[in-house]
């Protein structure tokens, strides 16, 4: 069955079981202690449940295992492609470990480095430009939000020293980055000095997010796709990266130090 069908049929039981049980969907996520929009896309096969969803379901419905069993049929999918299901993630989890070797994470960037950062190459029309620039911009309200989630974010030292813009932009940017990492409790920037050498980091960017119930997933962007991977033993492999690419980079405070010195080049 391919994933399409199997999203469709636990989101036709899912809907099935809450009429038999008389539940609104705002009902059910109350009683599964998820948020209703979470309920909703589950139902419109915009988001793959987790397994600890589906256990709930079972529990609150006494299903005797069926969501569970469905659940793990589509997890044997590897990925589910979509970025339009990334950003509610983004806005929901309770911690965030980001790890960049190119280029400052859209989070933390300033909007001249995003700006520049996508006019590069002229790859987008300038409206195409603008507009992505104000949801990179709008999505960064999720660090001074109430009960904002745990930031952690490594990157590599070549990030500081990569000409974005020009040397001006990159300074600002460099300059937000140590003003973020000393004024905000929950966020923690760390950096990979050169000196590292070859480490599991130069096989490319990734975000690991830790949702407020269930299992980790893990988001990694390439440059024609991105996939969400919530696969247990694939998103394991990626925390045992994250731990080796956090074991190499400096403290947080030895990385704003950096951070400072390398802005002063920047002129």
């Amino acid at each position: 069955m391919e994933l399409s069908s199997m999203l469709e049929h636990v989101a036709e039981e899912l809907r099935l079981a809450r009429a038999a049980g008389g539940m609104s969907q705002t009902a059910l996520a109350e009683a599964l202690a998820y948020s209703g929009a979470l309920v909703a896309k589950v139902e419109t096969c915009e988001r793959r449940p987790g397994l600890d969803f589906a256990r709930r379901c079972d529990a609150v419905f006494g299903t005797d295992g069926r969501f569970e069993r469905i659940q793990r049929r589509i997890s044997r999918e590897t990925v589910v492609p979509w970025f339009r299901d990334w950003p509610g993630i983004e806005a929901e989890a309770t911690a965030l470990r980001w790890f960049e070797p190119l280029c400052v994470p859209g989070l933390l960037q300033t909007e001249g480095y995003a700006r520049a950062l996508l006019s590069g190459g002229g790859l987008f029309a300038p409206e195409e430009v603008e507009q992505q620039v104000t949801t990179r911009l709008d999505r960064q309200s999720v660090l001074t939000r109430d009960r904002p989630p745990l930031l952690t974010f490594v990157v590599d030292e070549h990030v500081l020293r990569r000409r974005v813009g020009g040397p001006e932009v990159v300074r600002e940017q460099l300059r937000h980055l140590v003003k973020v990492g000393a004024a905000l409790p929950r966020v923690r920037i760390h950096v990979v000095p050169l000196s590292a050498g070859a480490y599991p980091g130069i096989n490319g960017p990734f975000v690991i997010a830790t949702p407020p119930h269930g299992e980790d997933v893990v988001y990694q962007e390439g440059q024609l796709h991105a996939q969400v991977i919530d696969r247990a033993d694939h998103v394991r492999q990626m925390v045992e990266v994250w731990e080796s690419i956090r074991g190499e980079a400096l403290s947080h405070q030895q990385s704003l130090d950096l951070m400072t010195e390398v802005a002063e080049t920047w002129t």
